[in-house]
């Protein structure tokens, strides 16, 4: 196969020197060479195809280490799209367009009105009428089917919506209490429900089992759309400029499975790095483990791991204690408002011997653990029990564990993690979609300590970002890493500990994560290396700060093969 040459247009390696070149030439699926334009027609040869980029600048394909790729996908796969949607007759209209396609008495699911995942640039608030339809609404788009409007992420009070059928099939009717737990039942002057339940209602992380037992009986997962959802989730991250993710958090085996499947079928267009979940939590239908059962899921996590394909790989087993701030979940050495004014330290669905014997096993067997943690009480008891086994190896191979969230982390917190050699994975999402949430809920004192990239940079530690629940532009997030600031309100909270430069930023979301995720050849663009590149319509490192969330992608390549293209590989070269 003749190679490829990219040039007229700016090539950021993100290599280890951070070296900007002419052009780039790939050859079977691999980088040939980069550097002088001369050089890289030379090496190439005569008969390579030239694309002339036209100014655009080529990145290394994007390293997201926190997407949730499968997760989104598959949840909103079944459902009527109403993140856009402008007014009741426009739901009305999407909900009635599904129906006709669902056979009679089939759930008909729609998505939140709205930015997903935290609803603040625009929620159902934005939709002409300022709230949410009833059941009287629903019902026009269709009475042959039950319909929810479904309420994700956990942020209380939420609100989701059931049209009349559904109300019947959840048996909720006049004589329903007016509130379950903190679920309110909102109703009609003639003390009908009118549909809308508001509070602890949301799809995950509700902490509520009224809402859970409702949930339970809905479709939400449904296996016909493990495939197609995350085709096509996939392609959306192509669209990003994204080649690589981790799905280290919230895996449990059967998704492992779907991703092995869609492996099997040639079906993958991103690299995908697993991470099963020691204990699933936070959603409908999981339970609590009994002893025996989370000590056979360490087990066969360590059975599990795959190190050597080039397109998927399992690696390791993740531990996860608390949960978000908004239901009150987060674990903090103080304690904090809870969603209805009531005082928490958060709650662990996993408790801390638990995370102990995870932390012995991963030793013992050398397995890589990945320790999601955000809260300072959360750090603290992680820190004591790691540092307890620090006189085994924490890694095998070298090999380094893995801190995933890390919403807050003190100086001192940041030299212990760095001390143990272990990594980090964080988002500014966390900061840009929490941070009015953490000053109300908590308070101004622990804003300094918000994702602070800087103070672990500077404790030693490699750090990698992720999109998580948004904004799912990455370049929007390399943005907020040189400038943080919260939704809502823009506040800034730009201090020492958090700032880094636009270099290092994008580093985070390329050679940096490869390092994290221990995945050679991928992550810069140098000889040899992956031929996984994105291909953008301007400078990330020179455009003016406040345009980079604008950047355009022009094409995303896996192995040399377009995954992503509006025109460069497909029209005259």
């Amino acid at each position: 196969m003749r190679a490829l040459v990219l040039r007229r247009g700016t090539v950021i390696t993100c290599d280890a020197q951070d070296s900007v070149a002419e052009a780039i030439a790939l050859a079977d699926g691999k980088v040939l060479a980069v550097g002088i334009e001369e050089d890289v027609l030379t090496a190439a040869g005569a008969d390579s195809h030239v694309v002339d980029l036209e100014g655009a600048t080529v990145l290394p394909g994007l390293i997201d280490t926190h997407p949730h790729l499968m997760h989104f996908g598959v949840l909103s796969e079944p459902c009527a799209d109403l993140t856009d949607a402008t007014d009741h007759e426009d739901i009305v209209a999407r909900i009635a367009e599904r129906a006709a396609q669902v056979p009679e008495g089939g759930w008909i699911m729609a998505t939140p009105v709205g930015e997903p995942h935290y609803f603040i640039r625009r929620s159902y608030r934005d939709l002409a009428e300022g709230t949410l339809p009833d059941r009287h609404v629903l019902d026009l788009a269709t009475s042959r089917h039950p319909v929810i409007i479904q309420a994700w992420a956990p942020v209380t009070p939420n609100t989701m919506v059931l049209n009349t059928k559904a109300l019947e099939l959840l048996e909720l009717t006049s004589a329903s209490p007016d509130r379950v737990g903190n679920v309110w039942i909102e109703k009609d002057g003639h003390g009908m429900p009118t549909g809308r339940l508001h509070g602890s209602v949301t799809n995950y992380y509700s902490n509520e089992s009224f809402t859970n037992d409702l949930l339970a009986r809905l479709p939400l997962l449904d296996p016909a759309a493990i495939g197609p959802g995350t085709e096509r989730a996939m392609h959306a991250y192509n669209a990003m400029g994204v080649t690589t993710v981790y799905e280290g958090h919230a895996m449990d085996f059967p998704l492992i499975e779907a991703y092995r499947w869609l492996r099997s079928e040639d079906r993958l267009t991103v690299r995908v790095l697993c991470c099963p979940e020691a204990e699933p939590y936070g959603a409908p239908w999981t339970q609590a483990l009994t002893d025996e059962e989370f000590s056979a899921r360490l087990a066969q996590a360590a059975s599990m791991v795959a190190r050597d394909d080039d397109l998927l790989r399992i690696d390791g087993v993740t531990i996860s204690r608390g949960g978000p701030c908004w239901p009150g979940l987060l674990l903090m050495r103080d304690s904090y408002a809870g969603p209805y004014g009531e005082p928490t330290t958060g709650v662990s669905f996993v408790s801390a011997e638990r995370a102990a014997e995870a932390i012995a096993f991963c030793a013992a067997h050398g397995v890589r653990l990945n320790i999601v943690t955000a809260g300072t009480l959360e750090h603290d008891d992680y820190l004591d029990q790691l540092e307890a086994v620090a006189q085994r190896p924490l890694a095998a191979s070298q090999r380094a564990w893995i801190l995933q969230h890390l919403y807050f982390v003190e100086p001192e917190q940041a030299r212990r993690f760095a001390a143990l050699g272990l990594d980090a994975t964080t988002s500014m999402s966390f900061a840009w979609g929490k941070g009015e949430l953490f000053r109300e809920r908590i308070g101004e004192h622990v804003l300094e300590h918000l994702i602070p990239l800087q103070r672990l940079r500077d404790a030693g530690m490699h750090v990698a970002c992720g999109t998580d629940w948004g904004p799912k532009n990455v370049f929007e997030q390399i943005a907020l890493a040189v400038e943080p600031h919260f939704a809502g309100s823009d506040a800034k909270n730009a201090g020492p500990a958090q700032v880094v430069s636009r270099s290092d930023a994008l580093a985070m979301w390329t050679r940096e994560a490869a390092h994290v995720l221990r995945w050679d050849g991928i992550g810069a663009l140098a000889p040899g290396y992956h031929a996984d590149l994105t291909v953008v319509d301007r400078n990330s490192l020179t455009c003016p700060l406040e345009d980079l969330p604008e950047t355009k992608i022009l094409a995303t390549l896996l192995d040399g093969s377009a995954v992503h293209d509006t025109g460069i590989f497909s029209g005259p070269s």
